[in-house]
């Protein structure tokens, strides 16, 4: 490929980012009165939003609705042609119906819309042309037209899509904010991603109990701490006093100190090479704001106490990794 090839490819990609782009710019326009109706009716349904669409619509559609649906406002895609089947059972009475259509005038949707009306649901269609006939069937339309295609022969679906998609995410993101939807339950939609974890996660879930929490007496040697450290695999020891409360904690830190000086670890005492004082978390807190801790205090490892400082439990930064909390 010649120089001169590969500059013109640049350019047509180029010249398809920029036509979208004014497309959507051009959406600016129509977040109006149009627009706060069509989210009167999604915010009022008490069922289901019903997204329908054919083709490239229906993608976009598609995404609409799982964009909806993760958002707090549930929402399922249903395909027009198969609803003339069967599949318009799918609809109840409590729903609202989001039609996509560039032309307003998709066939498998007209073939729906008396039955949408006899089941008295409110349509919110969202067409490339408010003058037709989906458009003036509806409660309220979104107008997502676009002048024109990236497609250079003006057929491929391309701005046209682009625009409904973007609309379909102001009207979810609307739809959002009203609701006063937050990130925790977005993390309830999403208990296996990212984000769930880091929001629904707590330290309980995660944190090392029981006796697998490494602990020595304040009374013990540096040598006592090491074998525990070593059992344990925590890369740290709590120190506690004969009442079982801690004093203190011991940490491969503190160790790589130690070894810097000559102290014989087998007669030294811990007491007084331990850290007193030392920062705790709570069983309760999340996993998230147990790593924040950790970070904001560049500690590798913290102790979990109760509400009386009774020590509960262990973690480490490897435990919050293999959470999926990093």
């Amino acid at each position: 490929m010649t120089d001169t090839e590969a500059q013109q490819l640049k350019s047509l990609g180029l010249a398809v980012i920029n036509t979208e782009l004014e497309a959507i710019a051009a959406l600016r326009d129509r977040i109006d009165d149009d627009f706060v109706a069509a989210c009167r009716y999604l915010l009022q349904c008490k069922g289901r939003i019903v997204v329908i669409g054919m083709g490239k619509s229906g993608h976009i559609g598609g995404k609409i609705a799982a964009t909806l649906a993760s958002t707090g406002s549930p929402a399922f895609f249903v395909h027009p042609g198969e609803a003339s089947h069967g599949d318009l059972g799918m609809i109840t009475d409590k729903d609202v119906v989001l039609a996509l259509s560039n032309s307003g005038e998709t066939s498998e949707i007209l073939t729906i819309l008396p039955l949408i009306k006899r089941l008295g649901v409110p349509l919110v269609a969202m067409t490339g042309k408010p003058h037709s006939t989906i458009a003036k069937s509806a409660n309220a339309h979104l107008d997502a037209s676009a002048s024109k295609e990236a497609c250079p022969l003006g057929l491929a679906p391309t701005s046209s899509t682009t625009t409904a998609l973007v609309m379909g995410d102001a009207l979810a993101i609307a739809l959002l904010e009203a609701r006063g939807f937050t990130a925790e339950d977005f993390a309830l939609s999403h208990p296996g991603g990212n984000l769930g974890r880091r929001l629904l996660l707590h330290v309980s879930d995660i944190m090392h109990t029981g006796t697998m929490i490494p602990k020595i007496n304040e009374k013990a040697l540096i040598s006592d701490a090491l074998i525990e450290m070593t059992n344990k695999g925590l890369g740290m020891t709590a120190i506690t006093d004969d009442n079982d409360s801690i004093v203190g904690i011991f940490t491969d830190g503190d160790l790589r100190r130690i070894l810097a000086q000559t102290v014989d670890i087998h007669t030294a005492a811990i007491a007084d090479f331990m850290t007193s004082n030392c920062i705790t978390g709570r069983p309760t807190m999340l996993a998230a704001e147990i790593l924040e801790l950790m970070q904001r205090h560049k500690i590798n490892a913290l102790l979990i106490t109760d509400e009386d400082q009774e020590l509960v439990g262990a973690i480490n930064m490897h435990d919050l990794l293999r959470a999926g909390v990093v």
